[in-house]
């Protein structure tokens, strides 16, 4: 059930498929993503990804979203019951930090390409540390509203920047399957982390729930020295001959030139209207999250029979799901016609999943919780192939260069949809029963299929656009 706030992306039940030239190198030198690595075989080769980088990324996230979901499963009670917040205090004030979160995408992507993806996550990893933990150390709404919207600026502006440092130390026919592989994984140490929670709310002391936030804050501070220390192509280490510590752009290094020009010129992903239009239909499905996460655990309680528990085997039922499957949705999705089409079917399945869960309506308990924990089915397998076609239209349709810039309008939008999502779902789908989920299914299918034509676009304004820079080379 990560939502992409949460992904840093992953899978133990299987491997990443190999590229479409079959099995080989890596361009950076690396094994491929879907080779053992010499040595490595048996029980440890199906548990381990084969890539050591990709290995390297995962250890990251397990650290990350162990703290994540500690504080996660402790935040509500810990704001309202700790700092003696009110629910519309708390309502207001996570609002204004979402906003804050959208607004911080763009510019830290900009960030990432002008002094490197690497340095610039390493000190929003870091602040975010230091505002998680400085949460301990507020007593007044005051404190609170200014605090919140940093530390949720520098958490969606992380996101943005992490993904362009994936594709950094990433090569291109690799980056979605390992951002898949990191997802499982991100699933596995949430599941962790709530379970860790579940310590502090069974103690509901003060002193337990600041150690999960602390502990929380702790995650943060190894995040950042363990990324600090990832390898990054094209970067030298400090104290090599004339080495700095910017990251290159795309999967190799940029020279002093490209860099400059970069710096001078405007954003160029929202000068890009194609690519604008998918970061737009991308989070049009991102709305779904909201569905697992709000939707559906109102419409069990308010408009169905079936038992308050069923919320709970919903989450289970789509944790499983993700783990097993995201790995295996981004198979092919290297070519950009292929993942549009997977974003196309991932529409249509979350369409079939709101009028599923719309039917559980009216049913006897037992056939309602059936009808929903089947819908929240339909959900996950809908969710992995948005997720694993939108990863890859991200990254092939900016190409090898300004990825941060690219990555922070994307991940702008999908910041964007989740503030809103809850929202939208509370209101308009539950409020309006059967016609709100079969129009919120509506809104899914049409954003999923309309991927294709807007990728065509893209790569039709990309091929005129090599054109042009062919006849100007050529005078």
């Amino acid at each position: 059930m990560t939502t992409p706030s949460a992904e840093t992306s992953a899978a133990t039940s299987g491997l990443p498929a190999s590229g479409p030239s079959g099995p080989g190198p890596s361009e950076s030198g690396r094994p491929a993503a879907g080779l053992p690595e010499p040595g490595r075989t048996g029980r440890a080769a199906r548990l381990l990804h084969p890539d050591p980088t990709v290995r390297r990324l995962a250890a990251i996230t397990l650290v990350n979203t162990v703290g994540s979901g500690l504080s996660l499963s402790v935040g509500v009670l810990f704001f309202t019951r700790v700092l003696g917040l009110t629910a519309t205090q708390l309502g207001l004030g996570l609002t204004a930090a979402g906003l804050c979160g959208v607004a911080a995408s763009v510019p830290a992507g900009r960030a990432a390409d002008r002094w490197g993806a690497r340095p610039v996550l390493v000190v929003l990893v870091t602040v975010n540390a230091l505002g998680t933990a400085g949460y301990a150390l507020v007593h007044s709404y005051a404190a609170f509203l200014p605090l919140a919207c940093v530390v949720a600026a520098v958490d969606r502006g992380s996101a943005a920047v992490r993904n362009a440092l994936y594709a950094q130390v990433l090569p291109a026919d690799r980056r979605v399957a390992g951002r898949a592989y990191l997802r499982v994984v991100t699933n596995i140490g949430i599941c962790l982390g709530t379970a860790l929670g579940a310590i502090a709310l069974q103690a509901d002391t003060r002193g337990a729930y600041l150690a999960a936030i602390l502990a929380d804050a702790v995650s943060y501070l190894a995040v950042a020295v363990l990324f600090r220390r990832l390898p990054v192509p094209g970067v030298r280490r400090r104290g090599a001959a004339g080495a700095g510590d910017a990251g290159g752009s795309g999967a190799g290094s940029v020279d002093a030139e490209g860099r400059a020009a970069g710096e001078r010129r405007r954003n160029p992903a929202l000068r890009d209207a194609p690519f604008l239009v998918v970061t737009v239909l991308n989070a049009l499905l991102c709305l779904q999250f909201a569905v697992l996460e709000v939707g559906v655990p109102l419409w069990v309680v308010q408009q169905t029979d079936a038992p308050r528990i069923t919320v709970a085997g919903t989450l289970i039922v789509n944790t499983v799901l993700v783990i097993a499957l995201q790995v295996r949705a981004t198979r092919g999705t290297e070519d950009p016609a292929v993942a549009a089409r997977v974003c196309g079917r991932a529409g249509l399945v979350l369409a079939a999943s709101c009028l599923v869960i719309a039917l559980a309506h009216g049913l006897p308990a037992t056939v309602a919780a059936a009808v929903v924990l089947g819908g929240v089915a339909l959900q996950a397998i809908g969710e992995v192939l948005a997720q694993a076609g939108g990863w890859a239209l991200s990254y092939d349709l900016a190409g090898e260069r300004d990825h941060g810039a690219y990555q922070g309008v994307y991940n702008a939008g999908t910041a964007a949809a989740l503030m809103i999502g809850p929202a939208v779902v509370s209101t308009a789908v539950i409020g309006y029963g059967l016609l709100g989920w079969a129009a919120l299914g509506a809104l899914l299918a049409g954003a999923g299929l309309a991927m294709g034509p807007a990728v065509r676009w893209a790569r039709r304004r990309g091929v005129e656009a090599a054109e042009r820079g062919f006849e100007m080379a050529g005078r």
